[in-house]
């Protein structure tokens, strides 16, 4: 599966992207799998408010299921102006 980090998710955890393999059930299942890799996921995963998720470029939310799904991407609220 491809996960893609956008704006600060993308600073904190430092790639843009990567492809990894993963049995998590839900979204949900799949951040709790990354936050435990490290700091710098933990810390982008702190705060679930402030992100907003996507599965194969809809979106979603972390309860949303992984099955047949092959990119997931993370970006914080977008605003308009």
């Amino acid at each position: 599966m491809d996960v893609l980090y956008f704006a600060w998710v993308r600073e904190r955890i430092g790639l843009p992207k990567e492809r990894i393999e993963t049995r998590a059930a839900t979204i949900a299942d799949l951040v709790a799998e990354l936050a435990a890799r490290d700091d710098r996921y933990a810390m982008a995963f702190s705060d679930l408010t402030a992100i907003r998720v996507a599965a194969d470029q809809v979106l979603t939310d972390f309860n949303a299921s992984l099955t047949d799904v092959r990119e997931v991407a993370f970006f914080p609220p977008m605003t308009g102006g």
